[in-house]
């Protein structure tokens, strides 16, 4: 049985009042765009060149990032803080290294404790090194009854919840083919509710989600999940998919990116958004970073 109850009280309200200035915002766009409230980060296996951490920084930098996203756990955290202080290059936050083979869902209980220990870590070396969100796939529907799965992957999490309000670190939910919280094969309109109640369901504001825009984009408009998803949203993944064209560049397949600003500006969206598309070079990620320019009107 889920362990799902209605939210408490006060983070009812909390909610509300972030609604309701989410409203506000709206009301201000044109300025929002001027203060341009999408800051621009990408995943460090992009960087694909040659050279020591610092080396790899700069050239993300000199693209024209702000920010970056590292795997943990496993990080050389004096090496980071050292690439950091050389390039003034943050990290914004991490990706949980581990999350796919070694799953909160998994039926077997000595895996499900070797998943919260790594998330466990992942939220400390993130601390570490200067970053607010670990990125989380909490979990793989084909572990179980969805029942299970739901319960399984709520129940190992929250354990970690304790942990990431201490430390100021959100575990940030990614929304991602893995057969949880939607139908992998079902229709092209599908409702975000079952992310919302996963979500809320830990009654914290250090659960959130990183919502990846074209990760959606198969299962319909990743705007309307937006709105829906409003505050819980605390960082963006950034990439596009088409029907025809499968994984694209940013702006080349379906994903309606003037829909997508206008979501985003309706519930007060401020805050990173990552880059996950294919690597290469400073040439390359300056490319990247131009079409991320042009799909968030930061030009």
């Amino acid at each position: 049985m889920r362990v799902f109850r209605s939210r408490s009280p006060l983070l009812r309200r909390l909610f509300l009042s972030i609604s309701a200035f989410a409203v506000a915002v709206a009301a201000i766009a044109p300025l929002q765009a001027e203060m341009r409230p999408v800051h621009k980060s990408l995943k460090m296996n992009m960087v694909r060149i040659e050279g020591s951490l610092t080396d790899k920084f700069r050239v993300a930098r000199d693209a024209g990032f702000k920010g970056i996203e590292l795997d943990s756990p496993g990080l050389n955290v004096e090496e980071v803080k050292q690439a950091i202080a050389e390039t003034g290059l943050p990290v914004d936050g991490t990706i949980c290294r581990t999350h796919w083979q070694i799953r909160h869902t998994d039926p077997d209980p000595e895996v499900r404790a070797q998943a919260l220990a790594d998330l466990q870590n992942a939220l400390r070396e993130t601390h570490a090194i200067g970053g607010n969100t670990v990125l989380l796939v909490p979990g793989h529907g084909r572990d179980g009854t969805s029942e299970e799965v739901w319960d399984r992957a709520f129940k190992n999490i929250n354990q970690a919840v304790p942990l990431a309000a201490e430390l100021g670190v959100v575990i940030a939910i990614e929304n991602v083919w893995n057969h949880f919280l939607y139908e992998h094969d079902g229709p092209a309109d599908q409702s975000a509710d079952e992310f919302v109640e996963f979500v809320d369901a830990f009654r914290s504001p250090w659960v959130g989600m990183q919502f990846d825009i074209g990760n959606h984009q198969k299962y319909g408009d990743p705007a309307e999940w937006i709105r829906t998803l409003g505050p819980r949203i605390v960082k963006l993944d950034v990439k596009d998919w088409g029907r025809e064209s499968g994984w694209s560049p940013i702006g080349q397949g379906d994903v309606d990116w003037g829909n997508v600003r206008e979501a985003l500006a309706e519930i007060g969206f401020t805050g990173w958004a990552a880059a996950e598309v294919a690597g290469g070079d400073g040439d390359h990620l300056k490319m990247v970073s131009e079409q991320m320019d042009e799909a968030f009107g930061l030009r």
